[in-house]
């Protein structure tokens, strides 16, 4: 395609019409991300995202430091509650602030630019490629299982079916809003099937008198005070995800009514399925066996299951591609969001002309991803990084308090009592000084890769001369990347 066939299609493009083979224009309808986030389809990005692999494999952190069973199952109701304070603090933020690009966005409005573009560069250059990586690996752990069982899967298998999971994922986010949504419900009813799965059998085994793990549940002989700000640090992390929604704001039908809704109801399944899953582990577990453990769900499904427990590692593997898949679908927005501020490329807050999605912000995290994938000691930047999300999302929740004293007039359809905000802005604040307590060196790395944001923004967005080649080069590169992938300017 020649420069000036290229100009003359992206330019017919974005006003909305599509060249034909012949060269006759055809009315196309507008060049944007349509409003196809419905109620139900939002629940499935929240529940979607918040339950990964974690309840099915590793739910032992709560019990491990809380120090007994009663007092375990106090903290995961608990960590729900605190949960849906944060959640209902951010369905108030979508209501008032009604553009998508969640943590960013919300900073932005609050705090400025330069405290919204350190929150972005730390997601895009570690926090984000990293977690992607990670749920990515377990997927293709847990997917490969079942045909290697009893033996050990070669790590070179493991690698090679996360790259072909996670490129799935960004070819489906690539082609199709609706289709990403729709499969986002399939995989969520999958996952919510697969803890009934535990559940049920679980509850009858308990109706049946197996009720003898739960003996003695509140013996506090074994609990440490010290350890209870670990137990909710698990329990707080084991919730997260409910915030996705919100980086989706502009694509959510009628978002004053779908958000805290959509939010309520996700946030009452979750919390329900995760404290009766870990019931149900108790009725055939006691607290030492499920902590000794490998995968907690399967050793359940070989007790009360017999062969079907072969099943288990195919559900938690689609339990970690629906993560994948909200996290790719919400993620993204943040990024075309960045770009459209000004704070990214300018080809990453382009629509493709056909597909009507923001290819180019759906695929700036694979590059990064596939890289930690390959070389990146991916667990070591997790822990440098743990502590930056809460910092993040205490900072949003102040944000609120903070706009409800400036911007006394900002129209809030939905608002919360300020009670919700304070206590959850002090949980995130307290787990932010409980890592610089427990582990000062790699908080203290992580503090310090996310301030290198400070001389990038100065470098890269506030001065207002950026030297020549700099900018030619961005140019160039905006130019060339928007032609391979026909995007084009979204329609305002």
């Amino acid at each position: 395609m020649t420069g000036s066939s290229a100009s003359a299609h992206r330019e017919t493009a974005a006003n909305g019409h599509k060249v034909s083979s012949n060269g006759t224009e055809q009315k196309d309808r507008k060049v944007e991300l349509g409003k196809k986030v419905t109620l139900l389809r939002g629940i499935s990005i929240i529940i979607g995202t918040i339950i990964g692999a974690g309840i099915f494999i590793s739910p032992k952190g709560i019990l491990k430091h809380s120090g007994s069973v009663g007092v375990s199952l106090l903290v995961w109701i608990a960590c729900g509650v605190l949960s849906l304070f944060g959640a209902l603090s951010y369905a108030e933020l979508g209501t008032c602030i009604k553009k998508s690009g969640g943590h960013y966005t919300y900073i932005m409005e609050a705090f400025g630019p330069q405290m919204a573009f350190i929150r972005l560069w730390a997601d895009l250059i570690a926090i984000r490629p990293a977690g992607m990586a990670v749920i990515s690996l377990a997927f293709g752990q847990y997917i490969l299982e079942p045909l290697f069982m009893p033996c050990g899967i070669p790590p070179l298998a493991v690698k090679l079916a996360t790259a072909i999971g996670l490129t799935s994922v960004m070819y489906l986010n690539s082609m199709s809003v609706t289709w990403t949504a729709r499969i986002q419900i399939f995989l969520t009813v999958s996952k919510l099937l697969a803890i009934a799965i535990i559940i049920v059998p679980g509850m009858y085994q308990l109706f049946k008198g197996e009720t003898r793990h739960f003996e003695n549940a509140f013996d506090l002989s074994n609990v440490q005070l010290s350890g209870m700000p670990l137990a909710f640090y698990s329990g707080m992390y084991a919730y997260a995800g409910w915030f996705y929604l919100n980086f989706v704001t502009e694509e959510v039908n009628n978002p004053a009514k779908t958000v805290p809704l959509a939010i309520c109801i996700s946030m009452a399944i979750v919390t329900s399925c995760y404290v009766l899953t870990n019931v149900a582990y108790y009725t055939v577990m006691s607290a030492e066996e499920l902590l000794a453990s490998s995968a907690v769900a399967v050793t359940f499904a070989e007790r009360l299951l017999g062969n079907f427990s072969i099943a288990v590692p195919v559900f938690v593997a689609l339990s970690c591609y629906g993560s994948m898949n909200g996290c790719i679908f919400a993620l993204s927005r943040m990024f075309y969001v960045a770009s459209r501020e000004g704070q990214l490329p300018e080809v990453l807050s382009m629509i493709h002309v056909r597909r009507h999605t923001p290819l180019a912000a759906v695929l700036i995290m694979y590059p990064m991803t596939m890289l930690q994938l390959l070389v990146g000691d991916i667990y070591s930047l997790l822990n440098f990084m743990s502590f930056l999300r809460w910092l993040f999302i205490g900072v949003v929740v102040l944000g609120l308090i903070y706009l409800r004293y400036t911007k006394p007039d900002l129209p809030r359809p939905f608002k919360v009592p300020l009670f919700f905000p304070v206590v959850f802005c002090i949980t995130c604040f307290f787990m932010v000084f409980l890592s610089l307590y427990s582990d000062p060196v790699n908080t203290g790395i992580g503090f310090a890769i996310s301030l290198t944001g400070i001389p990038a923004y100065y470098i890269f967005i506030y001065f207002n001369h950026r030297p020549k080649w700099l900018q030619r080069t961005l140019d160039s590169f905006n130019r060339t990347m928007q032609i391979i992938l026909e995007v084009v300017p979204a329609d305002q």
